[in-house]
């Protein structure tokens, strides 16, 4: 979610982090349907650093540019196929869909914060050897945890 704290309004989407060269290179590019935002955490403050390219994007979408205190010093809808820079400095940028200046009604100096959701990832069992002590005994239909070792070779 983002939060636009001077009008206390509030994007009820899902917020991802792009908080690395990887995440940061790859942005939206390619992505078909936009539904989520991506907040940029830049490694410096500079309007260079913080200029965005909207090449092999399939899609216009809103950002918003903001400095160390996350007050907004600029924003637009991204057009396709264009550079965009920033009018002053920026430690952030928050790309999302088109439309989501319009919910927030965005204005420069306004205070933004965001919530990032969580990827709930998908866990993947793993064959992986159990030491240490671990037993598999019985008590009140709990198993308990005393050692795997002995328990194993008693069960081979």
């Amino acid at each position: 979610m983002i939060i636009n704290e001077t009008k206390n309004r509030v994007w009820h989407g899902a917020v991802k982090l792009a908080d690395n060269f990887l995440r940061r290179f790859r942005g939206l590019m390619l992505v078909s349907n936009v539904n989520y935002s991506l907040v940029f955490v830049l490694p410096v403050e500079s309007r260079l650093n913080a200029s965005i390219h909207m090449f092999f994007m399939l899609s216009d979408i809103d950002v918003i540019w903001l400095d160390s205190t996350k007050r907004v010093v600029d924003f637009k809808r991204a057009k396709r196929w264009k550079v965009y820079s920033p009018k002053k400095p920026a430690k952030y940028i928050i790309e999302g869909p088109a439309g989501l200046i319009k919910a927030l009604q965005i204005e420069e100096g306004d205070l933004i914060s965001w919530e990032i959701t969580e990827d709930k990832k998908k866990s993947i069992p793993v064959g992986v050897p159990i030491s240490g002590k671990v037993s598999f005994e019985k008590t009140n239909s709990i198993v308990m945890a005393e050692n795997v070792t002995e328990a194993l070779a008693e069960d081979v």
